[in-house]
């Protein structure tokens, strides 16, 4: 009662504004991880979460980025097995040509023939070797090598080599089918072409296996990095949302207890009746 009589200075009315003031800035903080889908909006709000989850995007970008350079590099590999294999299926057919002239029952009219189909289908495969390319550069001409950057560390690499298959390189540029010793001789020429060639193929295959593995591994890793992060720094609507109920009832009690506060001392004027 002793309160109520000094009007000079309404301390519960300002205690309940204090309430009411406190109550409208949780509100807002509230309504605006809503707007936001966010829970941390600025390092006030959380500043170990906002490093933690900065770091944590940072991560998840580094990731995304890397198992993009993966597509690329298994891109430039398939491209460069399609350069072999086109020099393979080429190779098995200059085998079949050679075997043919071998036979002794053809004359020199026909080897000629055989001979002259041989040396178009080497010409063909140095021209296959010159476009089979990426990005402007060459890629089974022996000078493709490097290293693919496959992770969002500054040493997650692959290192890759990518063999020559022109017609020199597997040394069938000088193969004859003149006549059936030289035919014969061409047949084993080509024969350690097709082995060689064959182990370049499987060396990609096996960079391809490796980049494969490595792609799961990165998706794995940017769905959970994303995971953790949102788990820190994302807003739970449905908490959000019911933190805003219970503050709009706050907000409406603080109100009226502000207003009775201000009409309490009117009390006082009943002394002067």
């Amino acid at each position: 009662m002793s309160n109520l009589t000094r009007i000079a200075s309404n301390t519960q009315a300002a205690f309940s504004l204090q309430a009411f003031s406190k109550v409208n800035n949780k509100m807002a903080k509230h309504q605006l991880r809503l707007a936001t889908g966010k829970k941390i909006n600025s390092t006030e709000d959380d500043p170990a979460g906002y490093a933690l989850a900065k770091s944590l995007e940072s991560r998840k970008r580094g990731l995304d980025v890397a198992l993009q350079n993966v597509s690329n590099s298994k891109n430039v590999l398939n491209i460069a097995e399609g350069g072999y294999q086109n020099v393979m299926d080429i190779l098995q057919t200059v085998k079949e040509k050679a075997t043919q002239a071998a036979d002794y029952s053809l004359n020199t009219s026909q080897r000629s023939a055989l001979n002259s189909q041989v040396s178009a289908l080497i010409n063909e495969i140095d021209d296959i070797v010159s476009e089979t390319t990426f990005n402007g550069d060459q890629l089974i001409d022996g000078g493709y090598s490097g290293s693919f950057h496959t992770g969002e560390g500054s040493s997650d690499t692959l290192a890759v080599s990518i063999q020559d298959a022109d017609s020199a390189a597997l040394s069938i540029n000088s193969i004859s089918l003149a006549n059936s010793t030289s035919a014969a001789s061409a047949i084993s020429t080509v024969d350690t072409a097709i082995d060689k060639l064959s182990g370049y193929i499987q060396d990609v295959g096996e960079y391809k296996v490796r980049l494969s593995s490595k792609e799961q591994t990165l998706s794995v890793a940017s769905t959970n990095t994303e995971a953790v992060r949102s788990s820190i720094e994302d807003a739970d609507f449905a908490k959000e949302q019911m933190e805003i109920m219970k503050l709009q009832i706050l907000q409406q009690t603080s109100v009226s207890s502000f207003a009775q506060a201000n009409s309490s001392p009117q009390v006082v004027l009943s002394l002067f009746g």
